[in-house]
């Protein structure tokens, strides 16, 4: 009797495991057509909205709303109004708090994405917010790197920011090229196959990287 109830219940394991809905084709094929495209703005927001109603179907796994998150922070960049940009900010912020939950700590990437929103929040009102969300992004970059000093995603946003800061302030093409020069040595240690192992921002690397090489006066 003890065999057969054991028997059972392996094959009741067994089925719910054949039963449990592989989320990862669909997230990586999105997630890859979202990061990749640039111009067609209408493309990238339809793509941004399939991501998370890939996070709200999929809401027991942590890579859906990690990619979700990304997805909102990234859109934000792109919305003019200051409302309306706040508000993509505290819905990206949730989705990364629900992929930490998921998780059940803190990692690399949840740190840099931390760091992202921040410095997003920066961008609705510089002048005032500058100081408060400018300390938090630094702080989570920190946080990121003593969680994994070989993410790439850490000094590709360190980059990211110089090259936007006024020479005056210690910025510049010249200050921001280190950044991307050590994330491309750490992008090529990556394996893009998984999308539970994030490994977006190699495309956005190689940009900038190329226009840190150039000349001050070149756009």
């Amino acid at each position: 009797m003890k065999k057969t109830i054991l028997a059972a219940a392996a094959i009741c394991l067994t089925l719910a495991a054949q039963a449990q809905p592989d989320y990862k084709a669909v997230l990586k094929s999105t997630f890859d057509a979202f990061d990749t495209t640039f111009v067609d703005m209408v493309a990238k927001q339809n793509l941004g909205n399939k991501l998370v109603l890939i996070a709200k179907k999929y809401n027991d796994q942590w890579a859906p709303q990690f990619y979700a998150a990304y997805s909102i922070v990234q859109l934000a960049y792109f919305e003019k109004d200051p409302t309306k940009k706040d508000a993509l900010l505290d819905e990206a912020a949730n989705y990364r708090d629900d992929a930490a939950h998921l998780l059940g700590k803190e990692n690399s990437e949840t740190e840099v994405m931390t760091a992202m929103i921040a410095n997003a929040r920066i961008g609705v009102d510089p002048r005032n917010r500058w100081q408060k969300y400018g300390k938090e992004f630094e702080a989570h970059l920190e946080k990121a790197k003593e969680l994994n000093a070989d993410n790439p995603r850490i000094y590709l946003e360190y980059g990211i920011t110089k090259f936007y800061t006024p020479k005056m302030f210690g910025g510049g093409k010249k200050e921001a090229l280190p950044y991307f020069e050590k994330a491309k040595a750490l992008y090529a240690k990556e394996n893009q196959n998984d999308i539970e192992k994030p490994y977006w921002g190699l495309t956005t690397m190689e940009y900038f990287l190329e226009k840190a090489k150039g000349t001050d006066s070149e756009k």
